[in-house]
């Protein structure tokens, strides 16, 4: 590369971490003369694959930056007042780029549109007008990766403090992590609102933030843990004495008790919100936010008798829903009634004797599968009726009823069932548990696959040649070796939006006649290498005029 690469002063990079405690070099060749064709030879396919990258990096970090000319073009209708925009870049100086523009598809490239010469004032022919529709998303939950990055940017907790923050938050469940994203619970609403109100000084940012950096010169021998210890505890104390009788949050509520004729208030329990009589505890009456009694909740229904052994059978609500119960709870006794969940699909109202039997006669077999000859079977879990066959699991369709599912429909939802790696060959039974050991082809290479233990093949074992012995030696050693550690995630954390969502109005091109004016500027930008054109998008809607406007501007970043 010429001297353009080169910048002025030497680039420098720093985590923005407080307190970070960087105690290692950062991943970089030993030299950067040592070039990946250099050193090819020494190394796997997969090492130079990854050296490569690492020395495309390091160099990169070093160089100038890229710069791009950006052209905008403003048209108007001749018939109309309404202004569309269209936008491209071309790359100017490759800066860092040029380290990696031999991995750009030169088919790609070419093939990228580009603006074609304008001037200000030009007609332009329309040939297509189109609209697209888009909705605003509200900003994305926290996950724990930008949760952490959130907790660095305001200076509160440290590396070591990271994971005990997220830990506590779900342990008093304050909050819940669905689809990796923390959901609030009630609790957690409440505890928030209450901490906010009374206890507003020690949940400011910049509080917690400060009392970090004293307890951080506390650590580097700057300051005397006694004294910060003693500022913090003398006030946190005194205030936590004149809000220890506040009574819990109470949201009344427009509505009168059915059993007493007193309001109705909204509560909170460690199990969640609830409506409860004000009048408690004289009047007793409560219900659910859905409506439902809790009297109702846990009410029991006897559907009759079992027809062998004459117990009771019965209906019964829990924490995670109805159920089917034979038989009563004997208090001393270890051996718990028999219980089946009830499927949402079945209504309650029409819930019977029959049904119940039906349930409890689960799992039920339906042959054996034709490649296998192993048992396929139904049932229901705690997601809902499935498939059972060879240690394999497939939800049934909301189409299929779990009494009358026969098997060659079984056999049909088990093949599209989702296995990501492709089975090579059966070798045969395992000896301790008969389950069957099987070699697949993975992600990886070859693999050895028993239950859940997977075996990597070693080089120069080909599957086609192992045998059932030499498979069974592999998994035994992986079982003798214990689960490998977990990796942290490499993956990027998205940065949380931070501006209000807007509306976005539709686009649209233009088929009819235009004029054009054209306006240039130089700017920089650092982008991919590429030409791109962004389709025309509707930016305003000026005061009526009649002729049309192109506006170009050219800008150059760096």
């Amino acid at each position: 590369f010429s001297s353009e690469y080169l910048p002025n002063t030497q680039p420098s990079y720093k985590s923005k971490a407080k307190n970070a405690q960087e105690a290692h070099e950062a991943i970089r060749p030993t030299s950067i003369l040592r070039t990946p064709d250099s050193i090819r030879d020494t190394m796997t396919a997969d090492q130079a694959r990854l050296y490569e990258m690492i020395w495309k990096r390091t160099l990169a970090c070093q160089m100038t930056p890229a710069r791009f000319d950006t052209v905008s073009v403003d048209i108007r209708l001749s018939s109309d007042d309404t202004l569309f925009r269209a936008s491209g870049q071309t790359l100017v100086f490759p800066g860092f780029i040029g380290v990696y523009m031999e991995d750009v598809d030169d088919a790609e490239e070419e093939n990228s549109a580009k603006l074609p010469p304008l001037v200000e004032g030009d007609i332009l022919p329309a040939d297509k007008l189109y609209g697209e529709q888009h909705f605003t998303q509200p900003p994305p939950r926290f996950s724990e990766a930008s949760l952490v990055k959130s907790l660095e940017e305001y200076g509160i907790g440290r590396p070591s403090t990271y994971a005990t923050i997220i830990s506590t938050l779900q342990a008093r469940e304050y909050a819940i992590l669905d689809k990796k994203r923390f959901m609030p619970t009630d609790v957690g609403r409440v505890v928030t609102k209450f901490l906010a109100e009374h206890f507003t000084r020690y949940v400011d940012y910049d509080f917690t933030a400060n009392l970090e950096n004293e307890l951080d010169e506390v650590s580097e021998g700057k300051r005397d843990w006694i004294g910060v210890m003693d500022a913090f505890w003398k006030g946190f104390s005194t205030l936590i004495k004149d809000k220890a009788n506040i009574d819990r949050p109470v949201e009344l509520l427009d509505e009168a008790c059915p059993e007493c004729g007193k309001p109705l208030a909204k509560k909170l329990s460690r199990y969640g919100s609830f409506i409860s009589c004000t009048n408690y505890p004289e009047c007793k009456y409560k219900r659910s936010l859905s409506g439902e009694s809790q009297d109702d909740a846990t009410a029991r229904v006897e559907l009759g008798a079992y027809p062998d052994t004459k117990q009771a059978v019965l209906l019964l609500r829990g924490p995670y829903g109805h159920y089917v119960q034979l038989g009563e709870v004997i208090e001393g006794e270890k051996v718990k009634p028999k219980r089946v969940s009830w499927p949402k699909e079945m209504p309650l109202d029409q819930a019977d004797l029959a049904s119940a039997l039906k349930l409890l006669a689960l799992p039920r077999e339906l042959g054996m599968h034709p490649e296998t000859n192993k048992k396929v079977i139904v049932n229901i879990g705690r997601f809902g009726p499935y498939i059972g066959h060879d240690g394999k699991f497939k939800s049934i369709p909301r189409s299929d009823n779990i009494f009358e599912i026969e098997l060659a429909r079984a056999v049909e939802l088990l093949s599209q069932a989702r296995d990501g790696n492709t089975v090579l060959r059966t070798l045969g039974d395992h000896p301790d548990d008969k389950a069957s050991v099987e070699i697949c082809s993975g992600r990886y290479g070859p693999y050895a696959r028993h239950g859940k233990i997977n075996a990597t093949l070693p080089k120069g074992l080909s599957p086609d040649d192992i045998t059932l012995e030499e498979a069974l030696e592999l998994i035994a050693a992986k079982v003798a070796k214990g689960p490998a550690p977990k990796k942290a995630s490499s993956r990027k954390p998205a940065a949380k939006a931070k501006s209000a969502p807007k509306t976005t109005k539709a686009k649209a091109t233009t088929t009819k006649a235009k004029t054009t004016s054209v306006k240039t500027k130089a700017t920089a930008k650092v982008a991919r290498p590429a030409v791109k054109k962004v389709a025309a998008a509707k930016v305003s809607k000026p005061a009526a005029k009649k002729k049309v406007a192109v506006k170009k501007t050219v800008k150059s970043k760096a």
